[in-house]
């Protein structure tokens, strides 16, 4: 069984990462009834004994213990780090995962690229490495960041630089959230245009997603949950809406 591990950096790719968790887990609770802990959430969930202190993985098939994200966390500002970690997928995370600093990168890519990017190489690189340690066979990284931004398009394209240096067989898959044309950060342009050509040189695959178009696809979805057109109308309970599953399945399914 292959594993992957998700690498969030910056205020965006946390949020985008944050909601990504959320949805698997109340995607996966629609067909696994049973509570077993499978193939499909080993890929990015350790299924481990909390009640134990070094919390020993349990294998796939047993009953569903207590699930850990495979998961990089990464921000230059403390904000939405800490609203996770008092949300309801807190429990999913702990310490050795988390990479925060107070101050930001300022919307500015060399201060995130060079500033952050030195200061923060050693406890980046030891943080995916006890990430990747917890993998029988890592398959790949999957890294969530905007472009627009200092720390998501500055620190995240430095992360990148790093995967490829210590894990060069790894498979580096991108998410890049790209700025919307009335973005108001004057800087955004300039970071996407310099974080683009570290993408270029260090990426195995980049799926880019413009800011407008999330922007769009939400209020779609609030539209058609709210009584859109006959046969286009989402139920409230739908996994793609519910705000109630995911915090379900994670604090009380296991």
């Amino acid at each position: 069984m292959t594993q992957s591990v998700v690498v969030q950096v910056g205020q965006c790719g946390n949020q985008v990462g944050c909601r990504f968790w959320d949805l698997a887990l109340r995607e996966h609770a629609h067909v696994n009834k049973k509570g077993l802990y499978d193939q499909a959430l080993g890929s990015f969930f350790r299924n481990v004994d909390s009640s134990t202190c070094d919390g020993e993985a349990h294998s796939v098939g047993g009953r569903i213990q207590h699930l850990k994200a495979r998961a990089v966390l990464v921000d230059m500002e403390e904000g939405v780090v800490n609203e996770i970690l008092q949300g309801p997928l807190r429990e999913m995370f702990d310490s050795t995962q988390l990479l925060t600093d107070v101050s930001g990168s300022g919307n500015n890519w060399a201060v995130g690229h060079m500033t952050y990017g030195s200061a923060y190489r050693e406890q980046i690189v030891d943080t995916l490495r006890k990430a990747a340690e917890h993998c029988d066979c890592l398959q790949c990284f999957f890294l969530i960041h905007s472009m627009g931004g200092g720390t998501g398009s500055g620190l995240g394209t430095k992360v990148l630089s790093l995967l490829e240096e210590e894990f060069p067989e790894v498979c580096r898959i991108v998410t890049s959230i790209y700025p919307s044309a009335e973005d108001d950060v004057v800087t955004s342009p300039y970071n996407s245009i310099l974080a683009m050509r570290e993408l270029t040189e260090h990426a195995d695959c980049v799926l880019p997603v413009e800011n407008q178009s999330l922007v769009d696809i939400v209020k779609k979805i609030k539209h058609m949950s709210h009584g859109g057109k006959p046969g286009t109308v989402i139920r409230g309970e739908s996994a793609i809406i519910s705000g109630q599953g995911g915090a379900h399945w994670s604090r009380e399914a296991f």
